[in-house]
């Protein structure tokens, strides 16, 4: 590897949960092509509800399920012989043979589904879940409005993403804040979870308020935004920031605001908070990763959150 590759070089592709397709595109029945994780998948919907990931190949001659496979009560069949798969990645049935190879299989992936998004859990070395994803009470609760959403995939590693939640500078040069939030960070007894929260003015059609950003993350791939501050109002954001593979993102939210609040400033924060990750775009598009920065006095969350990925890749080095 030359130097120039080493200066510019991601980190690769760190454990946890990643989602990988909203659920509202996922009908009973539904089948999906995904690329994640440098990997090629099959997503399905079984007839009883539940999503399914498998690598994409069948092991029989390679064919791909997603590519005409169709859900057959709880089994995925491949469109090529009409082997048929269940959720855990064995291959239940061969229309054609009464005796099932051993090594008919392919690998199957944990999935979860929560906050309206299907996620599936990567682990370079195959390890279990080790933590869970969290389910968002807001989306639930009849007092706040039906979630929009908003997705698009970027050229950067996804860690480039995660570590904004950690630059509070950034927030008055990129986004136009008033001055750089005063923020305290704190974790989880696991390690896994890492709160952030800050003090930040925003105008709003009703006046300025102080407001409180409260920033939640689960490992690299899920966060939760909350905003407070005009009175019992509040604004949610839940997030995914899923790796395409070590150089592309795909990233989900899901907004939503207290019914309280919505026509007060309602249409503002969502619009704000859309707008600010398109500002973002612009540097993560056009910029390298710095595996060593330089570092100034101001940038103790950074320094912090560069020590708390580590955990999540498999060979630390990868996160150097």
């Amino acid at each position: 590897m030359s130097d120039l590759q080493r200066r510019y070089d991601p980190p690769g592709i760190p454990d946890g949960w990643f989602a990988v397709a909203w659920s509202k595109d996922l009908p009973e029945g539904g089948v999906e092509r995904v690329h994640c994780f440098g990997e090629e998948l099959v997503l399905f919907r079984t007839r009883n509800g539940e999503p399914r990931v498998l690598d994409a190949y069948c092991s029989h001659l390679g064919a791909h399920l997603a590519e005409g496979g169709r859900v057959m009560g709880e089994t995925l069949r491949c469109p090529f012989h009409g082997w048929q798969y269940d959720g855990d990645g064995n291959c239940v049935a061969i229309p054609y043979c009464k005796r099932i190879p051993r090594a008919a299989q392919v690998r199957s992936w944990p999935t979860a589904e929560r906050n309206g998004m299907i996620l599936v859990w990567h682990h370079a070395q195959g390890k279990p879940p080790s933590w869970e994803v969290p389910a968002m009470p807001e989306f639930d609760d009849p007092d706040w409005t039906e979630p929009r959403h908003f997705d698009l995939k970027v050229e950067v590693h996804m860690q480039e993403m995660a570590e904004n939640n950690c630059d509070p500078a950034h927030f008055q040069f990129v986004h136009g804040n008033m001055a750089i939030p005063e923020s305290q960070i704190s974790y989880g007894d696991d390690g896994r979870y890492m709160r952030i929260v800050s003090g930040n003015q925003v105008e709003t059609p009703a006046g300025i308020f102080n407001m409180e950003l409260e920033r939640e993350s689960w490992g690299l791939g899920v966060t939760s935004v909350r905003m407070r501050g005009i009175g019992d109002a509040g604004l949610m954001m839940f997030s995914s920031t899923s790796p395409v593979d070590e150089r592309n993102t795909w990233s989900r939210w899901a907004f939503s605001v207290s019914r309280d609040m919505a026509d007060v400033a309602g249409e503002e924060f969502i619009d704000s908070m859309s707008k600010g990750v398109l500002q973002d775009m612009r540097i993560w598009q056009n910029k390298v990763y710095r595996p060593e920065p330089v570092l100034c006095e101001a940038d103790v969350f950074l320094a912090e959150f560069r020590r708390w990925t580590k955990q999540f890749y498999s060979d630390p080095a990868s996160a150097d």
